[in-house]
C-alpha cells in the first residue's frame, strides 16, 4: 500500500481518525475529509506529528458541490485516488413516534447521501483510471433491530445495499466495493448513547429490556480494530473479495 492515495470522510471522529492513521502506517497518503474543520486540523496536526502522511480537507458530504471540490483538491495535492473510506456517520436516537422530521433528515442527509455523494464523485475518476477499492462503515444495527434506533439502523441498511450495487455495477473495472459493520466501538458516538456509568456495563452485559444481548467476547471494540478491517478490505490480500459485509461486533449480532 506504499505510496498509494485514500480519502476518508468522519475523519475526526474516532473510528475516522483510527483508519487515517492505520493506512498512514502503511504508507498511504490520506485526504482527511470531515465537515469540523476545527477538530479536523488538531486530528491531522497529531497524525503529522507521529509521522503519518496526511492533509486535511474541510468538507460537508451532505452538500455534493462541496464533495466534488474536495475529491478534486485531494486529487490535485496528492495525486490520484486508489482508496475510499466512508466514515462519515451521525447518530440521533428516539423512539420513532417521537423523532423529528429534522432528526430523521439529518440522519440520512449524512448517512446515505453522504455515501452518495462521496462515492459518485471517487468512482467516476477510478472508473477512468481501472481501478480502485471502497470501503463503506456501515453497522451491525442495519440488520439487527434496535430500540432508539430506527433511523440509523434503516440509513445503515441504506448505505449497505447502495454500497454492494455500487460494487456490482463497477466491477468490470476492477473497483471492489465492500462494508465494514462495527458494533458498539469505544468512541464519543456511543457514550452518547449512556447516561451514567452502568451504560458501559449494559452495552457488554446485555440489556433484556431492550431486547439486547451483549458482547459474547465481553468488551467494546476499539476503533483501530475496526481500521484494521478496514485496511484489509482495501489492501490487496483482499484482491478478490467485492460486495461483502464485514461485521466487526465482538459477536453482539450472534453472527446476523
Amino acid at each position: 500500500m506504499e505510496n498509494k492515495v485514500a480519502l476518508v470522510t468522519g475523519a475526526a471522529g474516532g473510528i475516522g481518525a483510527a483508519v487515517v492513521r492505520a493506512l498512514g502506517e502503511r504508507g498511504v497518503l490520506v485526504a482527511a475529509v470531515d465537515r469540523d474543520a476545527d477538530r479536523l486540523a488538531e486530528v491531522v496536526g497529531k497524525l503529522v506529528a507521529d509521522g503519518i502522511r496526511a492533509e486535511a480537507v474541510p468538507a460537508d458530504v451532505t452538500d455534493s458541490d462541496s464533495v466534488e471540490a474536495a475529491v478534486e483538491a485531494a486529487e490535485q495535492r496528492l495525486g490520484p485516488l486508489d482508496y475510499l473510506v466512508n466514515a462519515a456517520g451521525v447518530l440521533r436516537l428516539g423512539e420513532v413516534r417521537d423523532f423529528t422530521d429534522e432528526d430523521w433528515r439529518a440522519t440520512f442527509a449524512v448517512n446515505v447521501d453522504g455515501v452518495f455523494h462521496v462515492s459518485r464523485a471517487v468512482v467516476n475518476r477510478m472508473v477512468t483510471r481501472g481501478g480502485g477499492a471502497i470501503v463503506t462503515v456501515a453497522s451491525n444495527a442495519a440488520v439487527t433491530p434496535r430500540t432508539d434506533m430506527a433511523a440509523y439502523a434503516a440509513s445503515k441498511a441504506a448505505a449497505t445495499l447502495f454500497t454492494k450495487s455500487l460494487g456490482l455495477e463497477v466491477a468490470r473495472y476492477g473497483i471492489r466495493c465492500n462494508l465494514v459493520a462495527p458494533g458498539s466501538t469505544d468512541t464519543r458516538m456511543l457514550s452518547s448513547m449512556w447516561q451514567d456509568d452502568s451504560g458501559r456495563r449494559g452495552t457488554i452485559e446485555g440489556r433484556p429490556s431492550a431486547y439486547r444481548v451483549g458482547i459474547p467476547l465481553g468488551k467494546l471494540a476499539e476503533p483501530s480494530d475496526i481500521a484494521n478491517a478496514v485496511v484489509f478490505l482495501l489492501s490487496e490480500e483482499a484482491g478478490h473479495i467485492t460486495l461483502h459485509d464485514l461485521t466487526v461486533d465482538g459477536g453482539a449480532g450472534l453472527g446476523a
